[in-house]
């Protein structure tokens, strides 16, 4: 039985999006080809709402935080994490051999703007990683202030994990001072994982030209070089199923409205709040939580595991809590194509397995 996903990746694909993977073949140096990449980022220039340019990556969203945090590190990098992810970039940087430090936060809580100030004041650093939008903890780190206090510094390249949050709530790039903004298919845009795709600002741009050792594959600046001088074609193969089905999900999400879409996102994540408050506990800080995946206190002591397996005999999945917070937490996303009809019917079901 196939089950509707709820959980923070791979999301729910709809049937016209997964059909287009199946779309015949094209020569991926072809004119086609060339009009299919440059479309897509034309249309994802408006979606990170940037000018700069953008790369697209036949990878998980990891590939290109590695790519962007060894392509753009000429000192040092200072890296924020709320969680389980946003570790990942420090761990991406000692594997790369980039020197980097590591500044956390207990799970559930945000990254304070004062944080950032006392750590980039020193002057040590060239780079800053952090994660938006944490699905481990549900936690949103508040970017808008968090730029405020970055912008102070313009040396410094800012790179942002958007993964699981980038087409499903408003996030204006060029506004908020980002350099390279980072995410991948199977989150809020809704598509199977497998293609990543980043803004890369002039800046950036510059900073990548003064690093050496910046990889083969996942070279920032190589990308960009390549697509400039081969009209948006790419120096390896690229996955052009993905690229077929991203062309058409990103005019499905235009003609929607990304305003529209936003709303959608909101009106999920409030309904889902409302039930958990009135059920178990939102876990965090509920100042700064997600708007594409809810973590949830499991406050009733149930097993997750349990309510999963009766929730898949119904056709759903819900996500278990995430490492340390396994078992003692749930989680919801409503991401991507699901309305509020969609999380209302899971709720139905959850409230009918818990008796609640």
């Amino acid at each position: 039985m196939h089950k509707k996903l709820f959980i923070p990746g791979p999301v729910e694909v709809a049937e016209d999006v997964l059909q287009k993977m199946a779309e015949p073949m094209i020569g991926h140096r072809s004119k086609e080809a060339s009009a299919l990449q440059r479309g897509i980022s034309d249309k994802l220039r408006i979606v990170f709402q940037t000018k700069e340019e953008i790369l697209l990556s036949t990878s998980s969203g990891s590939g290109l935080m590695e790519g962007a945090i060894r392509s753009c590190t000429a000192k040092r990098a200072a890296v924020f994490s709320i969680g389980a992810f946003g570790k990942r970039w420090y761990e991406m940087a000692i594997d790369n051999r980039v020197p980097a430090d590591l500044y956390e936060v207990e799970w559930g809580e945000a990254i304070k703007p004062e944080f950032v100030e006392e750590v980039l004041e020193t002057g040590k650093y060239d780079l800053i990683a952090l994660t938006h939008n944490e699905t481990s903890t549900g936690i949103m780190n508040p970017v808008g202030d968090l730029s405020k206090v970055i912008k102070k510094y313009p040396d410094v390249v800012w790179c942002l994990d958007t993964v699981s949050s980038m087409g499903g709530t408003n996030i204006p790039v060029d506004e908020l001072g980002v350099d390279i903004c980072i995410t991948s298919s199977q989150k809020a845009l809704g598509l199977p994982p497998g293609l990543a795709a980043c803004s890369f600002s002039k800046k950036a741009i510059e900073r990548a030209k003064k690093v050496e050792h910046r990889g083969y594959y996942l070279d920032l600046l190589k990308l960009y070089e390549f697509i400039q001088k081969k009209d948006y074609q790419y120096p390896s193969t690229p996955s052009l199923s993905h690229m077929f089905a991203l062309d058409y999900a990103l005019n499905k999400m235009l003609e929607e409205g990304m305003e529209n879409r936003y709303r959608r996102h909101i009106e999920m994540a409030e309904y889902v709040r409302n039930w958990a408050k009135e059920n178990f506990e939102l876990f965090g800080d509920e100042n700064n939580l997600s708007n594409t995946v809810t973590t949830i206190k499991n406050t009733r002591g149930i097993s997750v595991a349990d309510l999963n397996k009766e929730l898949g005999k119904k056709g759903f999945a819900i996500s278990n809590g995430y490492g340390k917070l396994k078992e003692k937490t749930f989680r919801i996303a409503h991401m991507a194509e699901f309305t509020l009809d969609d999380i209302k019917e899971l709720i139905e079901n959850i409230n009918d397995i818990l008796n609640l």
